[in-house]
């Protein structure tokens, strides 16, 4: 496989000539990705740069995972505004353990290193902290656009933050990496991972970036604004956001996730729902992707409870108070949103929408309540 293939769909592979020369080496390459294991789900924007780790372990080189549970500890700051809280180290655990099973699903686990950098991270002393921070200047430091902001307007920028990108360039030095693979905010990162390996007498790996995927509401996917679809989400929340992309980002999910020229012309719905099985599909298989598709046009396009709905049973009192129902069991986020679902017509109780706050026990034994297009549950006396 050669580079053109290697980096569809890459926005800087830096520098010009590097992966080529990398390439001829008579060597599997080690191409490093770097996560911080801040949201416990992988979404199809994490596979973007997971989906060029697989291709060059389809090409016979090794992928390096590298779990930052010790910088994690610091948070990376790029694009912030301030300094990311610290993580307890039990839940980095938990979700580095989680991500990686849910990665699993792009990756090929049997070429996959996963290494954690508390491994070295919390083996260097002061001296050799003092070596590494030696590698660059403030000035250089103070080119990344989210410091440079943040000193111009006097906000406050930790010296745990200023060392983050040299702590996540040793870790290129630890692994001896060939290749690191990130997003386009991650560029300044993946070069000065240039620079520290330089320093510390290992040939410089090359830098490779990838677009972010946008969501449905026109911006990066992204587990903090919930616009994302996971790796691990359930077929059918799978397929019904898939159906949400507007067709002005169908080219872009077509190019991104699919790694196709582009959607195909004609029909956007079929677009869509091409889309949604080849997502669905990766994840699950096809049988799952068939049943999310079924479950879709049953529910979605033709208005239908689903074949199965979950049960609740009802709680004490008559009447009962419905806001608080649709907490408990339908997805609400509080009693002041069902309260606007209810006034907007968005609850139906067995098909007929529903009027009143508080409904006759009665009325809601063995009914079957709809919140919205999708939510459904029946109530049990």
């Amino acid at each position: 496989m050669g580079a053109a293939e290697l980096t569809r769909n890459a926005v800087a592979v830096l520098p010009e000539g590097g992966l080529e020369r990398k390439l001829a080496l008579s060597r599997p390459l080690r191409v490093k990705m770097g996560i911080d294991v801040t949201a416990p789900d992988v979404t199809l924007g994490n596979g973007i740069p997971l989906q060029r780790m697989r291709a060059f372990q389809d090409a016979g080189h090794i992928g390096v995972l590298i779990v930052g549970d010790y910088t994690t500890r610091i948070g990376d700051p790029s694009g912030r505004s301030l300094e990311r809280p610290i993580i307890d180290p039990d839940v980095i655990d938990r979700d580095a353990r989680r991500f990686f099973d849910q990665a699993s699903r792009i990756v090929d686990p049997e070429r996959t290193e996963v290494r954690f950098n508390s491994e070295w991270l919390s083996k260097l002393d002061f001296g050799e902290l003092l070596r590494l921070a030696r590698t660059t200047t403030v000035a250089r430091i103070l080119e990344r656009d989210d410091f440079a902001k943040r000193f111009a307007a006097g906000a406050p920028i930790s010296i745990s933050e200023l060392l983050y990108p040299l702590m996540q360039a040793y870790d290129s030095v630890a692994v001896e990496a060939d290749v690191e693979l990130g997003g386009t905010d991650q560029l300044y990162n993946l070069l000065v991972g240039r620079d520290v390996m330089e320093a510390y007498g290992l040939e410089p790996q090359v830098a490779l970036t990838v677009a972010y995927l946008d969501s449905w509401d026109g911006t990066g996917m992204s587990g903090s604004r919930r616009n994302y679809i996971g790796l691990a989400e359930e077929p059918e929340q799978q397929f019904g956001k898939a159906m949400r992309i507007p067709d002005e980002l169908l080219d872009q999910w077509y190019r991104l996730v699919l790694e196709r020229d582009g959607a195909p012309t004609g029909d956007p719905l079929e677009a869509k729902l091409e889309l949604a099985r080849a997502i669905v599909r990766r994840s699950w298989g096809e049988e799952a992707a068939a049943r999310a598709e079924e479950h879709f046009t049953r529910v979605v396009r033709e208005g239908r409870a689903p074949e199965e709905v979950p049960e609740a049973p009802l709680p004490d009192g008559d009447p009962l108070h419905l806001p608080a129902l649709l907490v408990d069991h339908l997805g609400a986020g509080s009693t002041s949103e069902a309260r606007r679902l209810i006034a907007q017509g968005a609850v139906r109780i067995d098909g007929r929408p529903a009027e009143a706050l508080d409904v006759p026990r009665a009325t809601l034994a063995g009914a079957l309540v709809q919140a919205g297009k999708r939510r459904f549950t029946r109530f049990r006396a």
